[in-house]
């Protein structure tokens, strides 16, 4: 059984985007390209067969996962959150005890963290480290340099 992600709906838009694309256009593509490799003749040594049929492998297996994360998506809708808690979707405000850095984040499902547009993930360490929490909350989040604590500012949808 696969694990439910949430998603918001344009995340969850964004990934039948993506598999409707591998299904329809990479698909085709790499089963032209072994047709034209199995038509140059002895397979044991065509070296663009293996290739076409290696890339094959791996696109089937990527369809595979993509179709499993989108059976399991679940679409939030924002507006029905509680803001008092820190929880997926939620975008919030901390900061860095130790030098009082602030930060802005949107907690979001794996395949839509972008760690550049302030979107993490909700199972990377802050992320899961932050869930729960309040404003005013200090949050102790263990990460690869040690423990690090954020005080929760604001939370918002």
């Amino acid at each position: 059984m696969s694990k439910v992600s949430y998603y918001t709906a344009e995340g969850l838009k964004k990934l039948k985007e993506e598999l409707e694309q591998l299904e329809h256009v990479e698909r085709p593509r790499v089963t032209n390209a072994i047709a034209e490799a199995r038509d140059k003749g002895d397979l044991s040594e065509n070296a663009e067969y293996h290739a076409a049929k290696e890339e094959q492998s791996l696109l089937e297996f990527k369809i595979a996962q993509l179709k499993n994360v989108v059976a399991s998506a679940r679409v939030i809708d924002e507006s029905q959150l509680d803001t008092s808690k820190i929880l997926a979707l939620s975008k919030v405000k901390i900061k860095n005890v130790a030098n009082n850095m602030e930060f802005n984040y949107k907690l979001v499902a794996d395949s839509e963290s972008d760690f550049k547009a302030g979107k993490i993930s909700v199972n990377s360490p802050i992320g899961k480290g932050l869930l729960g929490k309040g404003v005013g909350d200090i949050a102790k989040i263990n990460v690869p340099n040690g423990i690090m604590k954020f005080e929760i500012l604001e939370i918002t949808r």
